[in-house]
Order: structure tokens, then sequence, then C-alpha cells
């Protein structure tokens, strides 16, 4: 896990890309996201079992999502001032308690007590994981930041698909089987802790990077820039909340699938959402993030209009298409994000983390309602227009670098 030498200075150790570290953070990343991912995956399961509502499966993902949400900042902003490696795998550990009582939740409320402790892990893990990418970023924060990020997505992708072989076929008590990856994912975090504590600390890359961002902008246009973001953000975690919580129960309704038949789609749109991640990020290196979150969050809209209106067949290959437009804004988002306020890097991600976590609990809440009281295809309906909002990163500065 030393990739660094001994004798290398302190501006050539941030200064270099630490592959070896981005990876390692990145599985865990994927382990982290995966066991996250189980929640919605079991949810025609325990709808049926525990006769919950739309509106109750709405209220499970908002419980995880808002913890997962509220604690994200405070922990990034402490962490800026006083880093603690070993704190995500202490984050894991929460997971690993939330994946224990899931297996043995018998009703609705200790559901949601086993998901709000899946959801304090996710609030210490990604402010931490995501510096350690900035820490091993040698100056590529896009890329740095795609490679975590598709770790996520990945996983993402991949919990739905072991839940459909694990838990749905067996029952839930069969999500225990998952407590072997956070028991994993426990030891791995612990040795990017020894890493991390040794090499590459905050008040190092700081010191050494020798990158500062020169972006010329008063405070207040700065402020304005981060709601312009987070409104975008908005817009995509709503949209992403649709097709995450609800979009087996669309293809259920419309097409009549079975539950596992609906999982494999849903394994198609998350894994084109994990492809669509690690483009993002060299391509807002390269082009200029800007340029990218425009096309990504507006430009997914003439493919967002359309789902609705297919048959079964285009609704696989448009959902294929919109996870990966859609999921190339995050990386971009993020690092911009980043640029406007340099040397807070903790504190923005778990700004950003916590407001995505957060939109999409909170769209999942008000979705599951509007299904109730409508109908599942018109929620689809409704939220295809959710990313004509992009059209506002038109009023983004431009940032330059010395």
């Amino acid at each position: 896990m030393n990739p660094t030498t001994g004798t290398a200075t302190p501006r050539a150790l941030v200064n270099t890309t630490v592959f070896p570290i981005l990876f390692t953070i990145s599985f865990a990343h994927l382990l982290n996201d995966m066991l996250q991912s189980v929640i919605p995956s079991i949810y025609p399961l325990i709808k049926s079992n525990l006769q919950l509502t739309f509106s109750q499966i709405g209220l499970i993902t908002f419980t995880f999502q808002i913890t997962a949400s509220l604690l994200q900042p405070f922990v990034g902003q402490y962490t800026d001032k006083y880093p603690k490696p070993y704190s995500l795998a202490i984050g894991m550990g929460f997971s690993l308690a939330g994946l224990v009582t899931l297996s043995m939740a018998a009703g609705f409320y200790t559901i949601l007590l086993a998901v709000a402790l899946l959801g304090v892990g996710s609030s210490i893990f990604h402010p931490e994981a995501s510096r350690v990418a900035h820490l091993a970023s040698g100056g590529k924060r896009g890329l740095a930041q795609s490679i975590f990020q598709l770790g996520g997505n990945a996983g993402s992708a991949l919990g739905p698909l072991l839940a459909a072989a694990i838990i749905i076929p067996h029952g839930q008590s069969n999500a225990i089987w998952f407590s072997v990856a956070a028991i994993l994912g426990i030891i791995v975090l612990s040795k990017v802790g020894v890493w991390y504590k040794d090499h590459l600390i905050l008040r190092t890359a700081k010191k050494g990077s020798g990158e500062v961002v020169d972006n010329g902008l008063s405070k207040t246009t700065v402020v304005i820039s981060i709601i312009i973001l987070l409104v975008l953000i908005f817009s995509k975690y709503f949209y992403m909340a649709s097709m995450s919580s609800y979009f087996t129960f669309y293809l259920i309704d419309k097409f009549h699938l079975s539950v596992q038949q609906s999982q494999l789609y849903l394994f198609i749109f998350l894994g084109s959402v994990a492809a669509g991640t690690l483009l993002g990020g060299p391509l807002g290196d390269r082009f200029g993030r800007k340029y990218i979150i425009w096309i990504s969050i507006l430009g997914v809209a003439p493919f967002t209009l359309l789902l609705p209106h297919v048959n079964l067949f285009w609704t696989g290959i448009l959902s294929a298409i919109i996870g990966i437009i859609l999921a190339s804004a995050f990386s971009a988002i993020l690092v911009y994000a980043q640029e406007l306020v340099p040397g807070k890097v903790g504190m923005i991600a778990g700004l950003f983390f916590g407001f995505a976590f957060g939109m999409g609990g909170l769209g999942s809440a008000l979705l599951g309602k509007l299904a109730d009281l409508t109908s599942i295809g018109y929620v689809f309906k409704v939220c295809a227009y959710l990313p004509l909002i992009g059209i506002i990163t038109g009023f983004l500065p431009g940032l330059k670098k010395k």
C-alpha cells in the first residue's frame, strides 16, 4: 500500500498520481455503494412481505438519504481541519451494523433503523474517501474523482444483481451475506488509512500541491455559482431517484415483467451510470468542466422525454443512454465546486455528496407519494422534464488556473 519512497519530497508526493490508492479507494467505494444499493433492490420483496405502501417505501429511502446527507458537510468541514484516516473503516462498521439489522428486521420501524445506520456509514465514508482521491490525484482531479465515482456506481449496479440472486429468491434474512463485503471493506479501508496517515496528509497537500485556482471571482459570484451547482444536483438526483427507486415498479406495471427481470433492467441502467461516471472527469479535465456539466444535464433531456412513450426494447436502450449522459456530470460538478472554494475539499465534498443524497431521498419520498396519488407511469412523465433545468449552467463563470 506504499507506492511512494521515503526519500521523495512532499511536493513530489502530492504531484504524483497514485493509481494504486485511487483504485483501492474506488474498490472500497464499490463495496460501500453495493451495500447501500441492497435497500432499493429489495423494495418489491419487503413491500409484499410487510404490506407497505409506496409512501412507506419512499420514507425508507428518505430516512437513508437524510441520515446520509445531513452529517456529510459537518464531517467534511471537521476533517478539513482534523483529518481522520481511520474514520473510513469506522464508517464501514456502521454499514455492517445496518446490514445485520436489515437482515433481521421484521417491521417497518426496524427497517428505518437499519437504513439509518447505513446512512450514517455513508456520511462518514464519502467526504474522507473523496479527500483521499483528491490527495492521490497528482493534480488530475477530474480523473481521480471519476475513478472514485466509478467504484461507487459499479457497486450500485452490482448490488441489484446480487440481491436478485441472493435475497429475492431466498428471503430478506439472506441480506446477512452482504456483511462479508462490509468486513472486507473495513480491512481495505484500514490499509488506506495507513497510507493516508503516513504519506499524504491534508496539510502536506496544501503546502506542496503547487496548483492554485485563480478564478478572480467575488464572494457573491462564488456563492451564486455554488447555488446553481446545487440546483443542477437537484435536477440530476430527483431524476435518478425515479430510476433507482421506481424503475423496477415502472417496468413491472407497464410491461408486466417479473421482479427478477426488472432487476436486470435496473442493472443495465446502473451499469451505464458507472460507464458515464468514468467519462465525465477526464473530459472535464481536457475540455472544461462547465461544458461537460451543460452537456450532461441539459443534453439528456431529449432521451428522458422519450422514455415514457416507447416499448420495452427502447426503454432498455434509452435507460442506458440516459445513465451514461447523466452520470458524467457529478465528477465535473464536484471538482468545479472544489476549484471555486480552494482549500475546502472535505467540506465541499460533504456538501455535494450530502445534498445529492438528500435530494435523492426527498425525491424518492415525494415521488412515492405522487405514485400513490396517480400512477408510476405519471411519475416518469413528470420527471422527464427535470433535465431542462440544465439550461442554467450558462450562468456559471469560467475558471482559469495559474
